[in-house]
């Protein structure tokens, strides 16, 4: 089993709480899995409170032999309802807290409740925007498992073209391409923080199925097996002469790469071939742009100046309406980390931080484009993806 290494536990609690002094805050409370692993090294049933001064404490109710193997943390108690966490502070020489950070993009209103009443002289303010600020940089170990995790990817879709036939229904490809990426390790749980943001594994649409939008916030959306999961992959028959969209993301130890790629069973048309290429271009001018510093929003307006100059206007990250407003989003422990390329985001870019990008095209007779990911480095970003970025052919 891996182990998330001490020093990474420590570096990031030591950035995060020169956080809360400048904030002013006494200490943090974090119950969120993502954010539990990033500080801990273990996803339990916990509570953990990270104080500006001093060594953090880990409260699990459940598993807390698991906690204590799988965490480096010098305090793991036990804990059976979050009501004892005042005095379980108190026993740590926690005590006269005025002030405390609280994750409230995702902590259910109720659970708020029960921390004003836990404590009632306390102040509460939303300490997230920190996390996802120190989590948006990524160190050489993090980035190391996101390479890890795009090797996966990049075996998976070289399967493809060992299964892929004429007349199977799009959720049977989906099936043989997720077992690939699960005997290879994926766990099969794809963390978004963004509130009901569903995400499985990723999409398989082909023709036009690809055309039909879906409530998820990206371009693509797909039929979905059922009314009840919108999205994704469903019961239509591929079919050859067609574009056949796969993207999926892959986690690997926790961090999660993110690609697509085209794949046809025959030939595709002049137009559907063309616009494909025009989806490379556009990558290739935006990363030519993207240098430390640059704001978020540049690229994203870049390509979207480049799409309609191409005649994509209706077509550019999705159909009309149901067109997304971004390009690309950070990648890490969730997949809608920071950066998100969009407009009005003046988030420098710096290195350390890790993103996928994705120019696609939606049209009646399919989806198309590509999204790799990447890492920033001094000198640009750098590819984490290794698949050839083309379209695969099968005769």
């Amino acid at each position: 089993m891996d182990f998330t290494p001490r020093t990474e536990i420590e570096i990031r609690t030591t950035i995060f709480q020169k956080k809360l002094c400048e904030q002013e805050l006494d200490g943090a409370i974090i119950v969120l899995n993502s954010d539990l692993f990033y500080f801990t090294g273990t996803v339990q049933n916990s509570y953990l409170y990270i104080p500006a001064n001093g060594d953090p404490i880990l409260m699990v109710k459940k598993s807390l032999r698991r906690g204590q193997e799988e965490s480096s943390l010098k305090n793991i108690v036990p804990i059976k309802h979050p009501m004892e966490i005042p005095t379980i502070l108190e026993n740590f020489h926690y005590t006269n807290l005025k002030k405390i950070g609280l994750t409230l993009d995702v902590l259910p209103f109720t659970m708020v409740q029960i921390y004003k009443k836990m404590f009632p002289n306390v102040e509460f303010s939303n300490i997230t925007p920190a996390i996802k600020e120190i989590r948006a940089i990524k160190s050489p170990y993090e980035i190391e498992l996101l390479h890890n995790a795009l090797g996966v990817i990049d075996q998976a879709f070289l399967t493809v073209p060992t299964f892929l036939r004429e007349g199977m229904v799009e959720i049977e490809l989906a099936a043989l391409f997720e077992g690939e990426l699960r005997k290879r390790g994926y766990s099969g749980s794809c963390k978004m923080r963004a509130f009901n943001q569903d995400f499985f594994y990723g999409n398989v649409c082909s023709g036009n199925s690809g055309f039909s939008p879906s409530y998820f916030d990206g371009p693509v959306g797909g039929t979905g097996v059922s009314l009840s999961y919108p999205q994704g992959a469903g019961w239509k028959k591929i079919g050859r002469d067609e574009v056949i969209y796969i993207d999926y993301t892959c986690v690997i130890q926790g961090y999660t790469g993110d690609q697509a790629r085209i794949f046809c069973m025959g030939d595709l048309t002049s137009g559907m071939v063309k616009a494909f290429e025009d989806t490379l271009l556009i990558q290739s001018e935006v990363l030519k742009i993207i240098k430390p510093g640059i704001t978020a929003e540049e690229p994203y307006l870049l390509a979207l100046k480049m799409a309609e100059e191409m005649g994509y206007k209706d077509h550019f990250m999705g159909y009309k309406e149901d067109q997304v407003k971004f390009l690309g989003h950070g990648i890490g422990l969730e997949l809608d980390e920071w950066p998100i390329f969009a407009k009005g985001i003046n988030t420098p870019i710096l290195p350390g931080m890790t993103f996928a990008l994705e120019p696609k095209f939606v049209f009646p007779e399919g989806a198309i484009g590509t999204e790799n990911s990447f890492v920033m480095t001094e000198e640009g970003p750098k590819y984490l993806s290794i698949t050839p970025d083309k379209i695969t052919y099968i005769k």
